[in-house]
């Protein structure tokens, strides 16, 4: 199986390239920079891997790139920026397409926008297959099987500060804290409001941390398949604290590449909870380390579900792409595990 990987010379791209080889998947590694390419795939493991060159001011050559692999995965944020003539590549390529963005108002673009063209050319775009979008919206649609009817869903990221952030991700957090977060309300989107919740138990602890509102990617996603009065989303403020520290100055001085024994031996959490407005919910987590390798695994393993898969199409959030338990399951073997529990009083 060929994979494409847009974005292939940066850190998320390198990650994903070496991923697929693990996996006994060809990565064909395609940007905008032939020495900078080379270099990446070098450094993935990947010497011989096929090194294409397709900038976003070419779409037919981009196209022509993606036109002989099985599925392209796009790891080039910001994606606000950058991401949709990527989609209208692979769209036009015919070929299945997943990305790593964490861009809340971007997911809700695509996915309000490039689903007509995508089943037209009966291939399927499923943003957001990282490690906050894609856990997070499989398990709110498994937390959310519990309750009925749902007054709220929370979407929560609960990993503690520390551990390492690269400069790529620094400067999309810093964009995406400063476009603020979007609530969904009685069936739309709107600017979010003051939050109701303002702390929250981490998982396995009695503790209550407080959070605050974040423009996290399911309060795009999980509407479209979970039927809910409202879904918001939250980070832990202490969290949220560090991100609006990210002036440019700071992110300029972010390295490149995150540091890798702080990055091993991080975790990620992502945490939902349904609310039915009478006293019951259920509440759900997954969680599992390494955030940066899991996305390389979690968009790669995307990738190789469509091509292989069957006949979905359009534009599709990771719930409705693929069954969530399953996939969750798969996950295991990458040391995340997951939970559910409730109704409860």
């Amino acid at each position: 199986m060929r994979i494409a990987v847009y974005g292939a010379s940066g850190f998320t791209g390198r990650l994903t390239a070496a991923e697929a080889l693990g996996r006994g998947m060809t990565p064909v590694l395609v940007g905008r920079d032939e020495e900078r390419l080379r270099k990446a795939a070098v450094e993935a493991g990947a010497a011989d891997a096929e090194v294409r060159v397709a900038g976003l001011d070419t779409p037919a050559a981009l196209a022509d790139a993606f036109g002989d692999c099985d599925a392209v995965v796009n790891c080039a944020g910001p994606f606000t920026s950058w991401g949709e003539p990527v989609i209208r590549a692979a769209i036009a390529a015919r070929r299945h397409y997943v990305d790593t963005t964490g861009e809340q108002r971007y997911i809700n673009r695509v996915l309000d926008t490039m689903g007509g063209a995508a089943e037209r050319a009966g291939v399927a775009v499923v943003p957001g297959m990282a490690d906050d979008g894609g856990p997070g919206d499989l398990i709110a649609h498994l937390t959310a099987e519990r309750v009925s009817p749902i007054e709220e869903l929370l979407i929560a990221d609960m990993r503690p500060p520390g551990g390492s952030a690269s400069r790529g991700t620094a400067r999309t957090m810093a964009a995406v804290f400063a476009d603020g977060p979007l609530d969904y309300v009685d069936g739309s989107w709107h600017p979010a409001g003051s939050a109701a919740r303002t702390s929250l138990a981490v998982p396995g602890s009695e503790e209550e941390v407080p959070v605050t509102g974040f423009a996290l990617p399911g309060v795009a996603t999980v509407p479209r398949h979970v039927t809910a009065r409202r879904v918001r989303s939250v980070i832990r403020e202490d969290v949220a604290a560090m991100f609006r520290a990210l002036t440019s100055d700071v992110v300029d001085r972010i390295p490149e590449t995150p540091d890798e024994d702080a990055r091993r031996a991080s975790r990620w959490l992502m945490v939902a909870r349904a609310d039915d407005g009478r006293g019951h919910h259920a509440q759900g987590w997954v969680t599992g380390p390494d955030g940066y390798r899991l996305t390389a695994v979690i968009a790669v393993e995307g990738a190789r579900r469509l091509a292989t898969g069957g006949e979905q199409a359009g534009a599709l959030t990771p719930a409705q792409a693929f069954d969530p338990a399953d996939f969750l399951g798969f996950l295991g073997s990458y040391e995340v595990t997951w939970q559910v529990t409730g109704p409860a009083a």
